[in-house]
Formats: structure tokens, C-alpha cells, sequence
């Protein structure tokens, strides 16, 4: 059963979904169209440019600016809207994906910020746009900055059910520490990094899950989305104690 309470102070920084697909060379004909169907849950557009890296003998008296501004095609197009509510939606040419940095809840009925009905919103959009099948790859990843409240073991091991060695390194001793783990959930994956670090100067615990699959059908996304966040929700109380929950309850 994955968590639907709604806390006043969460952990969780940052949460991305992000669907990939063959490349679409029609993206850029079709974008209008996508803008006008989404424009009043994301009214603030913009057009941004990723460079691409370039290997090539250039010679000492060019410029890489110079090639680029001759060659546009060179610079990936992402076409970025913005939402009252905290959400980025990017779209490129084989991706799209959306990002909040203030995430409340994914699908608490009782909210009404939930980041799924934003996803929903979205997909049903953009596949009725372009009309493609299927996609190539399904992401969600959730961020979460945990507290450290005393560096020392001890209390650590009364917040988390740490990946960490704590048996061999103690963390009176740490400077850092970092475990990573990619394995297979129920025909999906996810890759799990948790991660001790100093910030300033205080301690804090990054759990970085990262859930993905493969080659799904456009019918099947949100469903497959919703199988994500189940795996990473049941991965974060695997790893969180109580005092983490009062910790996000503000007691």
C-alpha cells in the first residue's frame, strides 16, 4: 500500500515523470496545436535551445559559437510551459516530461494538487496530438532531502533502515556515503541511490528512486506510471522510522 497522507513538511525535493519515444519529426508542426489544448493549466510558454556535444577538429581560429549559430540543427528545440501550480512540462523531439519541485501529493483524493491528474491531463493531450502508440520508456523519480538530526549512529539507525554498512563505517566517521542499486520490480525497475552529504553546515539524507519501464502502449502509460509510484512509495517506508513521519507531520 503506497502513502497517500498529505504532510505539511515532506521530505521529497523534487518529482519527474518523463515518457520517451521514436523521434517525431512532426513535433515542431504539432506543437502549436499541443500549446492551445494545455494553455489553461500551463498559460506561460518559452523556447529554449540545448546544445549538442560536437567531436570535430575545428582548428584553433573557429569558434564552437560560431559553428552553432551556423548550423541551428545542431541545438535540440524544447518547447517549455510553465504552471501556476509549480509545474514544468518539457517537450523535445523523443521526450516529454514533467517536473515539481513543490509536490504535495501523486493521487490523495482529497487533494486538489495531485501530480497525477497533471500527468493525465497531459498524456490524454499529447496523444490525442500525435497519435503515437506506444512509448519506448516510462520514468518516475522522486528526490527526497531526509534529516540528520545527530551525526551519530545510533540515532541515524532510529530514522532509517539504511543501506549503509553502518556495522564496518560508522557515521561519526563519514564525510560521505553513498549506496546504489538498480533491481527488477514486478516487469519494472528501479535504480536507488541513498546518499549521505553535508550541505552547509548540516548533514542530510538524499534517497534518490528512480522507477522505470520499458516499450508500453500509449493506453498503458498512466496505469504503468501508477505501478511506478507504487514501487518507489513501498521503497521510501522500507527505508523511513516513525520519527521520520512525525518529522514530516511538523511534531
Amino acid at each position: 500500500m503506497s502513502i497517500t497522507e498529505v504532510f505539511t513538511n515532506p521530505t521529497v525535493k523534487q518529482v519527474i515523470f518523463q515518457i520517451r519515444f521514436p523521434n517525431l519529426f512532426f513535433i515542431e508542426d504539432k506543437i502549436g496545436d499541443f500549446q492551445l489544448k494545455i494553455m489553461d493549466k500551463f498559460p506561460e510558454s518559452a523556447l529554449l535551445f540545448k546544445k549538442q556535444l560536437l567531436f570535430a577538429d575545428i582548428g584553433p581560429e573557429t569558434k564552437m559559437e560560431n559553428i552553432l549559430d551556423q548550423n541551428p540543427d545542431m541545438a535540440r528545440k524544447i518547447w517549455q510551459f510553465s504552471s501556476p501550480k509549480g509545474y514544468k512540462l518539457s517537450v523535445q523531439s523523443d521526450t516529454l516530461d514533467i517536473t515539481s519541485t513543490i509536490h504535495k501529493t501523486y493521487k490523495n483524493p482529497s487533494s486538489d494538487h495531485k501530480f497525477r491528474d497533471f500527468i493525465e491531463f497531459v498524456l490524454d493531450r499529447f496523444f490525442e496530438i500525435t497519435k503515437i502508440p506506444s512509448v519506448t520508456r516510462i520514468g518516475l523519480r522522486y528526490i527526497d532531502h531526509c534529516p540528520v538530526p545527530e551525526k551519530e549512529t545510533i540515532t541515524f539507525q532510529t530514522y532509517y533502515n539504511s543501506t549503509f554498512p553502518l556495522s564496518r563505517f560508522k557515521i561519526e566517521e563519514a564525510q560521505s556515503m553513498k549506496f546504489v542499486a538498480i533491481v527488477s520490480r514486478d516487469d519494472c525497475f528501479i535504480r536507488y541511490v541513498e546518499s549521505l552529504k553535508q550541505v552547509e553546515d548540516k548533514y542530510i539524507l538524499i534517497l534518490d528512486f528512480d522507477a522505470f519501464a520499458n516499450n508500453t502502449t500509449a493506453t498503458e502509460v498512466l496505469t504503468t506510471t501508477d505501478k511506478l509510484h507504487d514501487i518507489i512509495s513501498q521503497e521510501y517506508e522500507l527505508t523511513i522510522k516513525e520519527p521520520v513521519y512525525r518529522y514530516m507531520r511538523g511534531e
